[in-house]
């Protein structure tokens, strides 16, 4: 029997269909995910979709991560969005569409939700959906040559609230609107400009730049992160902190993470902090 191989990934196209669609790899308390379709550009299925809700919710209840690592396989993206091939069967009229976005959204609610920080790894195209899981992660960090937008007007759809939040979040609502209406996919430069991503580096240098700030994210203290993260999202809220809320804030004072660190800093040595 002949074996056709993938003009993307250069490996034997039985291998390729029969690959999980999301990757978990552990380094330690980092844990990549990764968006294993590289053969279509790391376009999201329904079942991808599926894998990422569990692997986030997985991820977000185990004390032992530190920080998350979202990525496409290979370099040549991050993720295009939603595979069109799939709109036949899974999204082709209004009752299938009902289906599949609770699947879509349960998904970026998990990613949105995660209290676990999180580092977007792009390289290459990163449009539609893949920018909308890429929104949600708190620092984005891409390379020159990588490309973005949400050209949904061009095929007749609407972005709904849970896919535009991260864009809202991170870009405001008139941006937001601007790359609704026009559609348009643009460099970079122009991305950074819109503060669509955190950083631009050197294509080549995405993983290492990436992985280098999950470093200096682990390396922190992972309780102090984790209120972080939860004290800037309340901030969001207009209405006034609760007098539990506020006391909040003082509760770093009671950790062992905070003997170790300021201990380690007045003996000047570097402070490994256990998450107590």
């Amino acid at each position: 029997m002949n074996t056709h191989v993938s003009p993307e990934t250069g490996q034997p196209e039985s291998s390729v269909r029969s690959a999980p669609e999301i990757l978990l790899q552990r380094d330690g308390g980092i844990a990549t995910v990764v968006l294993n379709r590289p053969e279509k550009l790391n376009a999201t299925t329904l079942t991808m979709w599926k894998l990422l809700d569990d692997t986030l919710r997985q991820l977000d209840a185990d004390d032992s991560v530190r920080c998350i690592v979202i990525r496409g396989a290979g370099t040549k993206a991050f993720g295009p969005g939603n595979d069109i091939s799939e709109f036949e069967t899974h999204r082709g009229n209004q009752q299938l569409a009902r289906h599949y976005g609770p699947v879509m959204h349960s998904a970026l609610r998990a990613i949105a939700s995660c209290r676990h920080p999180l580092v977007a790894m792009i390289h290459g195209i990163c449009v539609g959906g893949g920018l909308g899981i890429a929104s949600l992660c708190n620092i984005r960090i891409c390379g020159e040559s990588s490309r973005f937008g949400v050209p949904v007007n061009k095929l007749g759809l609407a972005m709904s609230h849970d896919e535009m939040s991260g864009l809202m979040r991170i870009a405001g609502p008139d941006v937001t609107l601007e790359m609704l209406l026009e559609g348009r996919v643009f460099g970079a430069a122009e991305a950074l400009h819109k503060r669509i991503v955190s950083r631009v580096v050197a294509d080549a240098e995405v993983e290492e730049q990436a992985m280098a700030s999950a470093r200096r994210i682990a390396d922190g203290a992972p309780l102090v992160a984790r209120w972080h993260k939860q004290f800037v999202q309340r901030s969001i809220d207009p209405t006034p902190l609760s007098a539990e809320e506020y006391d909040e804030a003082f509760d770093c004072f009671a950790t062992e993470d905070f003997q170790i660190g300021y201990q380690a800093f007045l003996a000047k040595r570097t402070p490994v902090f256990g998450g107590k």
